[in-house]
């Protein structure tokens, strides 16, 4: 199955980032495609190189990194809510791109199933 993803919420700020990426790393276990991760809203915090959070802590960005170098999985961040935010291209973690809505579309077209994490 082909599964693309709408993550609205912000890395630390609530359990949907954490509870998307673990939902991405099983699906990809157990064969399925995640095709892209669409950040919007807040969600658009999790693709900037701007945290920094403690040794002990989890790096929700390096996670989203990690499954775009390993598995190929698109990073996209909502040009709207990132200029919203003060977001650009220079403080994006490697991988992660900044795209239209439109782009949120053409993942719920291509895919089998979007799914949405955050209010």
């Amino acid at each position: 199955m082909n599964i693309g993803i709408l993550l609205k919420e912000g890395p630390y700020n609530h359990q949907a980032a954490d509870t998307a990426y673990k939902f991405a790393e099983a699906a990809i276990a157990k064969g399925h495609k995640v095709d892209a991760i669409f950040l919007y809203n807040d969600g658009v915090i999790n693709a900037t190189k701007l945290g920094d959070p403690p040794q002990d802590d989890r790096n929700i960005a390096a996670r989203w990194t990690e499954l775009n170098q390993k598995h190929g999985v698109e990073v996209l961040a909502c040009i709207a809510a990132s200029k919203r935010r003060g977001i650009n291209d220079d403080v994006m973690i490697d991988g992660a791109e900044i795209t239209g809505l439109g782009t949120l579309t053409d993942i719920a077209i291509r895919n089998d199933r979007l799914l949405t994490f955050g209010d």
